[in-house]
């Protein structure tokens, strides 16, 4: 917060460009995110001026650290960089040693644009899965579930970029697609998912059957505990049964 204040109360005359790494969210057996086994990000979104910035995969992460330097350079931001742990040594999505998980290194001409989503099945319109780091693989574990159970072919969306969060690309996957679940690893109360409800409704897509698959609010307790408070691939596919 005093990083992010100095620029706007002196007038752009001071800056203090900053990128901060934080080992961040749950499901790393029972040992993860930034205060050792939670998955809140709330406290981060509240903070004016603050970029928070969250990859799913490795390519993602080199391109997204690489938007971070430049624009903290240039415009001398400061930058919450949020690395899903427990995805630190994944390798396979669906089947282990299926290797999916596995990407190239990205050259060093590439970066991302801020704000820019990653859409899995961009073509699918039966149903939208709006989520962030751990949520990705689990999400598109899901869908496959999902399409053997509904027969609907879904559209997965990592968001990436967790404050601002890019309403304008919320609002255009939502007015897509026939359904829409969002599936956020943190708390019920104040978590990322709250937000991007908003910007469904206030795309006028409000009407549409929209759900949500979040973390209960406790404290994630330790070991195999964690998970009976943070959301799992059934608890995905469970609720997008409640939107039939």
């Amino acid at each position: 917060g005093e990083a992010c204040s100095l620029q706007f109360f002196s007038n752009d005359q001071y800056r203090n460009p900053m990128v901060m790494r934080i080992a961040s969210l749950g499901y790393q057996k029972g040992f993860g995110g930034h205060f050792h086994n939670d998955n809140s990000i709330t406290a981060l979104r509240d903070i004016p001026g603050l970029v928070v910035g969250c990859p799913r995969r490795g390519d993602d992460a080199a391109m997204m650290l690489r938007t971070l330097a430049a624009m903290a350079k240039v415009a001398g931001r400061v930058w919450a960089f949020l690395e899903p742990i427990a995805l630190y040594m994944t390798k396979d999505l669906y089947e282990p040693g299926d290797g999916l998980w596995q990407v190239t290194y990205p050259g060093p001409d590439q970066a991302l644009v801020p704000g820019e989503e990653r859409v899995y099945g961009a073509g699918n319109t039966d149903l939208v899965i709006f989520t962030f780091g751990n949520g990705v693989p689990m999400s598109l574990r899901a869908a496959r579930e999902i399409e053997k159970r509904q027969g609907w072919k879904a559209r997965v969306v990592d968001l990436r970029w967790l404050l601002p969060l890019n309403d304008a690309a919320i609002g255009r996957h939502a007015a897509e697609c026939k359904r829409i679940l969002v599936v956020d690893e943190g708390r019920r109360s104040a978590g990322l998912g709250e937000g991007i409800i908003t910007a469904i409704v206030e795309a006028g897509q409000g009407a549409k059957p929209v759900l949500r698959v979040v973390g209960a609010d406790t404290f994630t307790p330790l070991a195999g505990a964690a998970l009976l408070v943070l959301p799992g691939e059934a608890d995905i596919v469970a609720m997008a049964g409640k939107l039939a």
